[in-house]
């Protein structure tokens, strides 16, 4: 199993790896801990079994987190390989899941590039507007007002739109890596890191 991080490709399903092996791991030493107490104490009432009580609060974290990756749907292998195809030199961020007090937004791709912020997205279980209006009220909050946030549900109006930002980069010489590479911790993130902040 390739580690993947926030932001990759990938990274929901790998998360859901992860929860799968960290939950069983959780369940079967919770189990093994209380059988073997009632096995050697014949009874339930001993410190194995206490152990194995508090070890039952970790396994529902990891119970709960693992719910929260199987629900959400990263980027498909197509949108992929055709967005890695338009993306020129701008930095994609993969498999987001921007969370808010009602609902969750799956957003299979994003990018940030000169206060613009364009997002692509594959589930069609909330309003487009809803997102833009949330992920705007967020960047706000972290000082980036004056961006503008557009949300895509057609993968060829993305890639068009990949393509619009791909010129405007080229032509005012920004390298979205670099920039992120240069933020030092302790100061102002850059608008694309909170963007990945507000996402599982």
């Amino acid at each position: 199993m390739k580690k993947s991080f926030k932001g990759d490709f990938g990274y929901i399903r790998y998360r859901r790896q992860i929860g799968i092996l960290r939950t069983g791991l959780f369940l079967l030493v919770v189990l093994a801990l209380f059988l073997s107490g009632l096995f050697i104490f014949g009874s339930s009432k001993n410190y194995l079994s206490i152990i194995a009580a508090l070890l039952c609060l970790p396994a529902g974290w990891s119970a709960v987190n693992l719910i929260m990756f199987m629900r959400a749907k990263g980027c498909s292998d197509s949108s992929f390989q055709k967005i890695q195809e338009n993306k020129g030199g701008l930095l994609i961020r993969y498999d987001e899941v921007i969370t808010s007090y009602d609902k969750n937004f799956n957003v299979a791709a994003s990018t940030v590039l000169d206060k613009n912020i364009c997002c692509f997205v594959e589930d069609d279980s909330f309003d487009l507007i809803d997102l833009e209006k949330h992920i705007k009220k967020m960047m706000a909050q972290n000082g980036y007002g004056s961006y503008s946030v557009k949300a895509f549900n057609k993968l060829d109006d993305f890639c068009l739109r990949l393509s619009q930002l791909e010129r405007i980069r080229q032509d005012k010489s920004i390298d979205p890596m670099a920039l992120e590479d240069a933020w030092v911790p302790g100061t102002q993130e850059t608008a694309a890191s909170v963007l990945l902040s507000i996402s599982l």
